[in-house]
């Protein structure tokens, strides 16, 4: 933040601190009317409401005032102005970090005495594998759902159908450094009648209801701008990410509709990166919790 509008934010802080001051000293100020001190003022709501002449209480004009105090000793104390640190140099970042440092020296030993085993082995351990599945409720389950069956544009991770790869060392990288779709958009590229050739294809690839005529159209076309990612025979490459389109398992939808969109607009799916938000331990064991749901499917 520049020094102009530091300056600005704190200007308005301090003048809504005089104002709430200036506020109760106007409302606590005596009024001259003609009503005594307890009889009515003459205000009346709802019929028989009546509004009477007693000053406010000094326990709560003193009350009002002690929070005026204690909010100017916190800006001082705490950073409650735009640049100013505070006498203690609290930050939420500093907070959190001291606070991630005591979690790992409290939990880190629970998640280290499995890092030495290999995530085959591991996935076999019902002792990991409860650590495991805890885990999963806590940080995979919003995507891929607590039985990690996934939803639309989030995979089913107990099959054996993987886009990047279903071994060990595969489930592992993902978790640890994400994934990131490469599914470009077609639509300039290709014809929207073109696209419909590809789609036909597509459908017999996976036994479904297609015109026999568009998908050998399709076949030719795919063969020209899918093939090099998917392979010619549409099974698709786990180096590059490209999913098997001949198995009837679709992340977008299997629908006419749905592949349509796919090639014509292109996906831009992202699995987050966890190296630094879960460290290496973390991410060992979930892939072997990952692994073995897949194992159990087999």
């Amino acid at each position: 933040m520049t020094l102009f509008w530091s300056l600005i934010v704190d200007l308005v802080i301090l003048l809504n601190i005089v104002a709430c001051y200036w506020l109760i000293k106007w409302v606590a100020k005596p009024r001259k009317i003609e009503a005594k001190q307890g009889e009515p003022t003459g205000h009346v709501w709802d019929g028989d409401l009546t509004e009477l002449n007693n000053p406010m209480p000094r326990w709560w004009l003193y009350m009002f005032y002690i929070t005026i105090v204690w909010g100017l000793i916190y800006l001082i104390v705490y950073p409650g102005f735009s640049s100013y640190s505070g006498v203690f140099n609290w930050s939420s970042e500093k907070a959190y970090k001291e606070e991630v440092a005591d979690a790992a020296e409290t939990y880190g030993p629970i998640f280290s005495r499995f890092s030495s085993t290999d995530i085959k082995t591991l996935s076999k351990d019902p002792a990991a594998i409860k650590v495991g599945q805890r885990l999963f409720v806590n940080y995979c389950s919003q995507c891929h759902g607590s039985d990690a069956g996934g939803s639309r544009g989030f995979p089913n991770l107990t099959d054996q159908d993987w886009i990047w790869g279903g071994s060990p060392e595969a489930i592992h990288q993902s978790i640890l450094n994400g994934r990131t779709a490469t599914m470009p958009a077609w639509a300039a590229v290709i014809k929207p009648q073109q696209i419909g050739y590809i789609v036909d294809y597509l459908l017999s690839l996976n036994g479904k209801e297609h015109k026999a005529t568009d998908a050998q159209r399709g076949q030719v076309l795919f063969a020209s701008y899918c093939a090099a990612c998917h392979q010619a025979d549409g099974r698709g490459n786990p180096l590059l990410g490209a999913p098997n389109l001949a198995d009837d398992i679709w992340l977008y939808g299997g629908s006419r509709a749905k592949i349509n969109q796919s090639i014509a607009q292109g996906r831009q799916g992202q699995m987050p990166a966890n190296k630094h938000f879960l460290g290496e331990d973390k991410v060992h064991i979930l892939a072997a919790y990952v692994y073995s749901l897949s194992q159990q499917s087999q």
